[in-house]
């Protein structure tokens, strides 16, 4: 098998580098902009990978060019025993870049088990400091479990980031105060678009707060903001502040990056995924558990990946009357096509 020194490519010459991986579809909160339905499909527990078939893939994928695995959910911390994973990754010659994103409520038991095992960075999700509001948002009363878990991790894992997604109406007032609390915390804050994916059935455009927006809000409270520059991969544009706080804007729906990603998503039961839009994926679980050598399964990655076209966001900025991209009734066939499924 090939080394990683030369990334797989697709049509667009978009190499092979980034992989997320989700380890459960399950979550605990029930945020507004990912799942907001009453009732969930769950996959069925028989067709969640094993951690060595988890660590096999991987392997594969290294050797088409992946050096970087964010490891994603649903919420990964409720997959048991998460830090024997992380240490079975963090052993595989060729990543450099092992981090994992979590919505903070387990975090603070976990997180020294977390640095012990081998992860490299950590993200952590927060879009309001008012507990109202993040009840309203997520339907749990989690605040305080989250910070305690931010605070843990801010000491465990110096720098990390912190991803809030801003809706009109609902948190975008509390920029500023969340830019106070990353600073306090020494974290990277990131503001998000609400995007129209998988479960965001109830997504309206007039909800966005555009990137464009977001800098002229930051300019008019901060001063004029720098521009930092850009990295080919990273999907958040950062800017520093008069003040030397720096911010990163995802602007996922109103300005796609498209033309720069790397990353593809693998399912907590296999399926391969090559953009978050994607309605289809690639049963990687069939092949492994059919009795596929390494070989051939790098080998239908290779093949899919020099396929590779799709350009989803920016379709959907192209598609007129835009609405929430998946009706319900599809999302209840195919629990696929949810993004606490496929790892946001």
């Amino acid at each position: 098998m090939t080394s990683n020194d030369a990334s797989v490519v697709d049509r667009f010459e978009r190499p092979l580098r980034s992989l997320r991986l989700s380890v459960t579809d399950r979550c605990n909160l029930r945020c507004q902009y990912c799942m907001p339905e009453a009732e969930y499909t769950w996959l069925p527990k028989d067709d969640i990978l094993h951690f060595e078939e988890i660590v096999r893939l991987v392997r594969i994928f290294v050797t088409l060019g992946v050096h970087r695995v964010r490891l994603t959910g649903g919420e990964p911390l409720l997959r048991r025993d998460l830090a024997t994973l992380v240490r079975l990754l963090a052993a595989v010659p060729g990543i450099d870049d092992l981090a994992l994103t979590t919505n903070g409520v387990l975090l603070a038991d976990h997180v020294h088990d977390l640095r012990d095992a081998g992860l490299g960075r950590l993200t952590v999700s927060l879009d309001t400091l008012d507990r109202q509001t993040f009840v309203s948002l997520t339907r749990s009363d989690e605040l305080d479990r989250v910070r305690a878990g931010l605070e843990a991790g801010a000491r465990v894992f110096p720098g990390l980031k912190i991803d809030a997604v801003v809706l009109r109406g609902v948190n975008d007032h509390e920029l500023p105060a969340l830019m106070d609390e990353a600073a306090r915390l020494g974290a990277e804050l990131r503001f998000i678009e609400y995007m129209d994916v998988g479960g965001a059935t109830g997504w309206t455009a007039e909800q966005i707060v555009s990137r464009v927006e977001m800098l002229e809000r930051l300019t008019v409270r901060y001063g004029a903001v720098e521009a930092l520059p850009a990295t080919s991969w990273a999907p958040a544009d950062r800017f520093r502040l008069p003040d030397g706080q720096v911010v990163g804007l995802i602007s996922s729906t109103t300005a796609p990056f498209c033309a720069t990603c790397d990353r593809s998503r693998l399912t907590a039961d296999g399926l391969w995924y090559l953009c978050l839009y994607a309605t289809g994926g690639t049963d990687l679980r069939r092949l492994l558990r059919g009795g596929a050598t390494d070989e051939a399964i790098a080998d239908a990655i290779r093949l899919v990946w020099e396929g590779r076209t799709d350009r989803g966001a920016e379709d959907r900025l192209a598609a007129r009357n835009r609405s929430a991209f998946v009706p319900v009734s599809w999302l209840k066939r195919d629990p696929h096509l949810e993004m606490h499924t496929r790892g946001g």
